[in-house]
């Protein structure tokens, strides 16, 4: 049989060759070769300086002038430095010896004023003075302590007990007393024979509802004055 030969061979090498980088070559890249006339020169690389300029800033230079007649150079005066040091010695004071501390049998010694034996710092001025940031952190302390008892204040008048008044006072216990009187008159309706446990039910919460209103009319009767708290 004969062999198989595609009909897109001829597209496929003709795209291949068209797409085929410039750089993906045998053999080395075509590179321009530099021209040999721009070799390196001495000096070439360093910073070139702007020329100087006759003037600058608009400021012409002063032409050069010669001496008048009259003119008289300053003779420099001789010194006599062995008297001049002298009269500084006779009439300097004298140096007072550096304080030393002497340690062992030998004279081994060594100056007394870095040692710490003299006592300088007791003797500045800044001593036994309370720190600046120290100062500052105690007035934060206290300023933040006085707002929290202000606060904790606040939070106290907010709750506290307000005193009950006579005519509410009055009025709670009408309002007991005619509840009272209510389940009273259903109590004493019931029937005299609870043979069913409803009955025993319904008998029991109004006996409950009777006691609990007794309790609270004695001891609103009882107390004059009556403290209500905000839970």
């Amino acid at each position: 049989p004969l062999r198989y030969i595609s009909k897109y061979r001829e597209f496929v090498k003709h795209e291949a060759v068209k797409n085929k980088s410039q750089w993906k070559t045998m053999g080395p890249a075509k590179v321009a070769v530099p021209s040999p006339n721009d070799f390196l020169q001495k000096h070439s690389k360093e910073p070139k300086l702007a020329p100087k300029k006759k003037e600058e800033d608009g400021k012409k230079l002063l032409p050069l002038s010669v001496p008048q007649r009259t003119y008289r150079p300053v003779t420099r005066i001789k010194k006599n430095f062995i008297n001049k040091n002298a009269v500084a010695v006779i009439r300097g004071e004298p140096k007072k010896p550096r304080p030393f501390c002497v340690d062992t049998r030998q004279g081994d010694k060594y100056p007394l004023e870095p040692s710490g034996l003299v006592p300088k710092y007791i003797k500045k001025k800044n001593y036994g003075v309370t720190p600046k940031y120290v100062t500052r952190r105690n007035e934060e302390i206290k300023r933040e302590e006085e707002e929290y008892e202000a606060r904790v204040l606040e939070q106290l008048k907010k709750k506290a007990m307000k005193t009950l008044s006579d005519e509410e006072r009055t009025n709670i216990l009408k309002a007991l007393k005619k509840n009272w009187e209510e389940i009273n008159h259903a109590y004493q309706g019931l029937p005299v024979l609870t043979d069913t446990r409803y009955k025993k039910i319904h008998k029991e919460e109004l006996e409950l509802k009777l006691k609990q209103l007794e309790h609270d009319i004695a001891a609103i009767e009882k107390h004059k004055n009556i403290y209500i708290a905000d839970v």
